[in-house]
């Protein structure tokens, strides 16, 4: 395959963390990589190792903010400069504004890649969804070369409904299943950093503040079975942090749930826990509750089409409803109670979470390249 020069494109400097695997098996492949994003905040230090230029390009995370104007223009002056090979582009604003700035470009051969990670428009999505975000993907896939998709929810719609020329199923980012697997600190070191009796039941969610990862549901079911052993920690900052403290405080379980802010032990916190809770109301797909499988964990999680391809209720965890907080509870109660059905969802689950693995996922990954340069 030729060498090529490609520019990968995301909103936000955050999400760039989710591809330096992806990064380096192109740097090794001898392609060039370059990074565009809004870099009002730090890439993440795995990216910074790459060695990457990097370009700041003003987005916004709402459609409706005027910097998207700014960003457009700062993005046709550096496409205007540079020629790529590809454009791979990713999160909606950032995408939409890539493929219409390279409209011109890819009659002269630019290929543009967009993976969609979750489409805000979904079976069960608000209308306003819809209305606003399915337009929009259905006019950009017009200019889209390869269209990547991480569930096959947004898979069958795609092909059935957008136009890209090529659309692509592949399950997800990848994650480092070694990695989580394999803890560096055990798990009694662990719990006595963090004050934890041995023989307390340990829920453990990753994910940042927000009302979308729902982190409010398991704080409530906590209140209703009441039960003092079991503790739940929540890794991760956000614009919620006041309100979910507020829910705790008000509930008295200031003793049985624990705001860690961001960590970056989050292996050793699964391997410390007993249960992976991932209550999200959408995902594209949900690395953190892959991340908990590969520790060994059962998954206390919502139904959403983002784990429908991986979870399955009763045999390696327990679905519910995102807002059923009673459900919630039931199955806190119910896992916390059973300790053999725990270590056999665990169980399970290493196995399912190896067809994640990063290595999987970057091979899918060449092989799209590669085709498109055919």
């Amino acid at each position: 395959m030729s060498r090529l020069n490609i520019l990968y494109v995301t909103t936000v400097s955050s999400t760039m963390g989710f591809f330096p695997e992806h990064i380096k098996m192109l740097q090794g492949e001898g392609h060039t990589v370059e990074l565009a994003c809004n870099l009002d905040k730090p890439l993440p230090g795995e990216i910074v190792s790459l060695a990457c230029s990097q370009h700041h390009i003003p987005f916004s995370r709402s459609p409706f903010c005027k910097d998207n104007l700014a960003a457009y223009r700062a993005l046709k002056k550096l496409l205007s400069e540079n020629r790529y090979d590809i454009v791979h582009t990713h999160t909606p604003n950032a995408s939409a504004l890539v493929r219409l700035a390279c409209r011109k470009l890819r009659r002269a051969g630019t290929k543009v890649f967009y993976t969609a990670h979750g489409f805000h428009f979904y079976t069960g999505a608000p209308l306003k969804n819809w209305l606003l975000y399915y337009p929009i993907e259905w006019l950009c896939s017009w200019i889209t070369d390869d269209l990547i998709t991480i569930n096959q929810e947004d898979y069958e719609r795609a092909k059935r409904h957008l136009h890209a020329k090529k659309t692509h199923y592949v399950s997800g980012v990848g994650v480092d299943i070694d990695k989580f697997s394999k803890p560096i600190v055990s798990r009694e070191e662990k719990r006595a950093a963090l004050k934890i009796p041995l023989n307390a039941i340990v829920i453990t969610s990753v994910g940042e503040l927000n009302a979308n990862k729902n982190h409010i549901v398991v704080i409530r079911a906590l209140s209703i079975i009441n039960d003092k052993n079991v503790r739940y920690l929540i890794a991760g900052e956000g614009r919620q942090r006041t309100f979910l403290q507020n829910e705790i405080n008000n509930r008295g379980l200031q003793d049985q749930v624990i705001l860690l802010g961001h960590r970056s032990d989050i292996a050793d916190l699964y391997h410390a826990s007993d249960i992976c809770a991932f209550p999200s109301i959408r995902e594209g797909q949900g690395i953190a509750a892959i991340e908990g499988m590969a520790a060994g964990l059962p998954l206390l999680i919502s139904d959403h089409r983002g784990t429908r391809g991986f979870i399955h209720n009763g045999e390696n965890g327990i679905v519910s409803k995102y807002n059923d907080v009673s459900a919630f509870a039931e199955g806190i109660a119910f896992l916390a109670q059973n300790e053999k059905i725990r270590a056999d969802m665990g169980n399970r689950n290493r196995t399912l979470s190896k067809q994640f693995h990063i290595d999987i996922i970057t091979s899918k990954m060449k092989e799209i390249y590669e085709d498109a340069r055919k």
